[in-house]
């Protein structure tokens, strides 16, 4: 029987760190003040408003005339269409796109994977002449996996549960789940305050 020895050779790299995140100006952009965050892998196009201290994450993807305001959040993986206006302090998580006619007001939570649609009967290579709008009022937060279909007012500071199919208009402050979306209550804010 021959034994043969064999040298285990380990290879080791000294790799110099990177910061992921990096301060950037939108592409051509106009960033109120060019004070915002960017990440490396982010796509803005050109003629974007960017608010300051807004930050956008990495492989999103955001097209010309899109408006975002301050102090807003963009998570991993969203695509911003043309028409479309974010406010103030305003949350999009993982997964979310926000199509042509979508508006989102000031202090808004849209939760992973949400699913906006503008078009009541869309088709390949088809296209309305206008896309219908679409408006999220102020403080008004949307659950997880929600779907919102096109034409719809969401209310001030209502409440989409996670999964649910919003078909109608949303009154202000209704906490709403469900497939389809029906009111379950509404927030009175003095009672959950105290």
């Amino acid at each position: 029987m021959t034994v043969e020895t064999v040298e285990t050779v380990e290879t080791v790299e000294t790799v110099e760190t990177v910061e992921a995140v990096e301060t950037v100006e939108a592409v051509g952009g106009e960033g109120k003040n060019g004070d915002f965050f960017a990440h490396s892998h982010a796509l803005i196009e050109q003629d974007v408003k960017i608010g300051k201290k807004t930050r956008v994450w990495a492989f999103t993807h955001i097209l010309s005339g899109a408006q975002i305001g301050d102090e807003c959040n963009v998570c991993d993986h969203v695509f911003i269409e043309n028409d479309v206006i974010v406010g103030d302090k305003v949350t999009i998580k993982c997964g979310v796109q926000l199509w042509d006619g979508i508006r989102l007001e000031s202090n808004v939570f849209i939760g992973p994977n949400v699913t906006f649609s503008n078009d009541l009967f869309p088709r390949s290579k088809v296209y309305p002449e206008t896309f219908l709008r679409t408006v999220v009022k102020q403080g008004a937060s949307i659950g997880a996996n929600a779907t919102i279909l096109p034409g719809i007012t969401i209310g001030e500071y209502a409440l989409i549960g996670a999964g649910s199919v919003v078909t109608h208009d949303v009154p202000a402050r209704a906490v709403i789940a469900g497939n389809p979306a029906k009111t379950l209550r509404y927030i009175n804010f003095e009672e959950e305050n105290g």
